[in-house]
């Protein structure tokens, strides 16, 4: 039963074949979580390579790259965002300890031309929010280094070290900006949660309370440096400058956790005195669910108070649906969003955004993406109140 689920999460959430190994219990988090992504992407002749270096040396390795083209008809100065990111990431049993493991990335971000995806939304055409966020220009990069530890029979996991809290923070299957929408309003906290910085030092903790309830908590470092990311164990320890949060989820079973999701999320963010963002809160909620293993439909949203957030408001709507063509999966979405006023100032407009998205495989290792978008009253261009833009991805694993 769990390998025939996950090889469905495969096919909906991935760009080639199911994985060769069964999960040792409910996999916590996100579709880029590297655990989850990994099995995603296992397959052939060269993947069987990869199985021998788990097998002999207890190394699981896992190599990608994807660039992203934005586009869009009316901009201040650029009217194209491009970039891409190289990632090495897999899982190594170190010392041997039963149901733990390191978990590792290290990754290259690199802008193509003068403006990368990251700046696109709010240099180019005014819009209060990211396109692909992690598409930006900061070069060589730790982004996890961490332990995950199975407990309780694999019922609950806990991890430490360097986290990216998106990885397990409000997650559900459609969250990935390296196989799903681009707009950050349908990914991580539907662009209310004033995230603390990547490469972040701390500890979270998920475990099955029930047969279909669920519990993730986490506290880290809000001062993380990627390039630098041994420094937040320092920063943990003396600065206090902490982000919390606490997740109750509902799913239909723990093999089914990314599938069949529905939550609540709170959480908190300390002030962060050196970049001068206020202390803030707030509260996010998502549902979703796999229906027919084709159709999956969800609402999510989020309330903010301060913490330096780009919305303080926000709704999202939409549908995943699998395609047997190409193993395609068609997506679309519409999000409504007010911007955070401590941020960008008072008497802003609300913001409307349409995202609809087709991704196909083209061969075992290659995904495609394009992405249609519609932007109604980007609350910082006044001088235009609709903009288009046409997107492309592709996405290579190795």
């Amino acid at each position: 039963m769990m390998r025939t689920t996950w090889y469905l999460v495969s096919l909906l959430f991935a760009a080639s074949a199911a994985s060769a190994q069964q999960p040792e219990g409910p996999r916590f988090g996100g579709p880029n979580a590297v655990e989850n992504q990994v099995a995603g992407d296992f397959g052939d002749d060269w993947d069987q390579w990869k199985q021998g270096l788990k097998d002999d040396y207890g190394l699981v390795l896992n190599v990608d790259y994807t660039a992203v083209l934005l586009t869009a008809n009316e901009t201040f100065d650029d009217d194209t965002g491009a970039g891409g990111i190289a990632r090495l990431f897999g899982t190594f049993d170190l010392f041997n300890v039963e149901h733990g493991t390191l978990v590792w990335k290290f990754e290259h971000r690199h802008a193509f031309g003068n403006t990368s995806p990251f700046d696109f939304s709010l240099g180019q055409i005014g819009y209060v929010g990211l396109q692909e966020p992690p598409f930006n220009d900061t070069d060589f990069r730790t982004q996890n280094f961490y332990w995950r530890q199975r407990l309780n029979g694999g019922r609950s996991v806990l991890i430490a070290g360097v986290l990216d809290v998106t990885d397990y923070l409000d997650a559900y299957a459609l969250a990935s900006p390296w196989l799903h929408f681009m707009n950050f309003a349908f990914s991580t906290g539907s662009a209310t949660i004033g995230l603390p910085n990547d490469a972040a030092f701390g500890v979270a903790y998920g475990t099955m309370l029930t047969d279909n309830i669920y519990l993730i908590a986490g506290i880290t470092d809000s001062n993380g440096d990627p390039s630098r990311p041994f420094d937040g164990i320092g920063n943990f320890f003396s600065d206090n400058e902490y982000f919390k949060s606490v997740e109750i989820g509902y799913t239909s079973s723990a093999e089914r956790i990314i599938l069949d999701n529905y939550h609540l999320t709170v959480w908190h963010k300390d002030r962060q005195d050196e970049l001068n963002v206020p202390e803030g809160w707030g509260i996010n909620f998502s549902a979703s669910k796999f229906i027919n293993d084709k159709y999956m439909p969800f609402v999510r949203g989020g309330l903010t108070d301060d913490a330096g957030s780009l919305l303080e408001s926000s709704l999202s709507a939409g549908v995943g649906y699998r395609t047997l063509a190409f193993d395609g999966l068609l997506g679309a979405g519409v999000n409504w969003g007010t911007p955070n006023e401590d941020t960008f100032g008072p008497d802003l407009d609300d913001q409307f955004a349409l995202e609809v998205f087709y991704r196909a495989a083209a061969g075992k290792h290659l995904a495609l993406t394009a992405d249609i978008q519609y932007i109604n009253n980007p609350a910082l261009n006044p001088n235009e109140s609709n903009i288009w833009m046409l997107n492309v991805r592709a996405r290579a694993t190795f």
